[in-house]
């Protein structure tokens, strides 16, 4: 194998994110070799971009559609099946580095696997540090594996802080376009239907991030997942609003300097970064011109409108599970929200509800942690 090529595992490949990744294991050619993909469901895609990539090993958790696959492929193809399958397949594949796509709190068991295997993980899915932060940064240091971050957003900050120590940074500053929800009268909310609220204006994603967008609680999950890769308290960490999506995120050291990482806005790009890292290899990426954008604009967010952003700083000044029962609450409410059982305005307020009731466990282990995402997700339908 050639020395320079890395093996990657991708969970989530049929998603937004995952077809991505495979899209920039295309273009890099040999320098990465896809070996194991998995999915949530979605099996004839999957079976076709493993056909593609000449993949051995998948996984889907649908455990029916494991069966189907099975008979198609006749002992061609390992298949694992049900979410156990995939747990497997993340710890247990060939690959030196795991790409966590799958959305929710899906992701938690997976990500502990592959860290506790010693695999590096290129970290798509905020629900896993935001559940188990502590759990999953105290294995992977452990075990010598690293976290690298695929969300623009800390991928930027990785950017601008690596090779200096945490001593010299005073905050980060997370960028946010707003949403498409930005500049819409408060009032306005309560109207708002699933269709409209998937209409993101900058990015391209899958549909519980575009909803999380939409409330701006995104944001929030992306304060507490930044506090655990770079060490940094909640308290010192900045959203700021920048609707042209150019600057990804910034930091400021503690004399007075800015670091900000400017990129087109395309998934492909913190994708390559991480599955790549360290080295940085040309893209086939449109490249950014500053001249043609013409001004970068910044404001602060409202939390009156968003109040969703406020709660998750509440949930990481706590800390312990406050943060898996936000993640699990907010995902039960986007997912009846999808379904036409809530309306958007009761997002924000079952999840306020929801932590309201929650007692709070400083150090959960994980069987605790997935304890309490049940818990969270069946006090939601209490409050419907």
């Amino acid at each position: 194998m050639n020395a320079m090529k890395k093996r990657i595992c991708i969970l989530g490949s049929t998603g937004s994110v995952g077809k991505n990744a495979l899209k920039v294991a295309k273009s890099l050619g040999s320098r990465l070799e896809v070996c194991a993909l998995a999915a949530k469901s979605s099996g004839t895609l999957l079976l076709r971009q493993a056909k593609e990539f000449g993949v051995k090993e998948i996984a889907i958790a649908d455990k029916e559609e494991a069966r189907v696959l099975s008979k198609r492929v006749a002992g061609k193809m390992r298949i694992f099946a049900g979410k156990e399958g995939i747990v497997h397949l993340a710890a247990c594949s060939k690959a030196d580095i795991v790409l966590m796509a799958i959305s929710g709190a899906g992701s938690v068991r997976s990500t502990y696997a592959a860290v506790s295997a010693g695999k590096d993980i290129a970290l798509a899915s905020k629900e896993a540090l935001v559940a188990a932060g502590r759990i999953i940064t105290e294995t992977a240091k452990r075990k010598g594996a690293r976290v690298l971050p695929v969300d623009s957003e800390h991928c930027a900050i990785h950017q601008c802080i690596e090779g200096r120590g945490r001593s010299d940074v005073k905050k980060l500053i997370i960028t946010a376009t707003g949403g498409p929800f930005l500049d819409l009268p408060r009032a306005q909310l309560k109207y708002i239907k699933p269709e409209d609220a998937l209409k993101h204006p900058k990015w391209r994603m899958g549909k519980k991030i575009s909803i999380d967008s939409a409330t701006m609680i995104n944001k929030g999950l992306e304060v507490i997942e930044a506090s655990w890769l770079f060490g940094v308290d909640v308290k010192d960490i900045e959203v700021l609003i920048h609707p042209e999506a150019i600057v990804h995120s910034m930091v400021e050291f503690i004399d007075g300097s800015v670091i900000a990482q400017l990129g087109i806005t395309d998934m492909r790009l913190p994708i390559q970064y991480a599955l790549t890292y360290p080295r940085r290899y040309d893209s086939i990426l449109k490249k950014l011109d500053l001249a043609d954008i013409k001004q970068l604009t910044f404001r602060k967010p409202d939390r009156k409108k968003f109040p969703l952003l406020g709660l998750s700083y509440e949930a990481g000044v706590k800390g312990g599970s406050s943060g898996c029962a936000l993640s699990a609450a907010n995902e039960a409410c986007v997912n009846a929200f999808l379904a036409g059982e809530i309306n958007f305005g009761d997002i924000s307020r079952i999840v306020e509800k929801v932590m309201s009731r929650h007692r709070v466990i400083k150090r959960p282990d994980l069987r605790q942690i997935e304890e309490i995402s049940r818990w969270a997700v069946d006090e939601v339908k209490k409050c419907y």
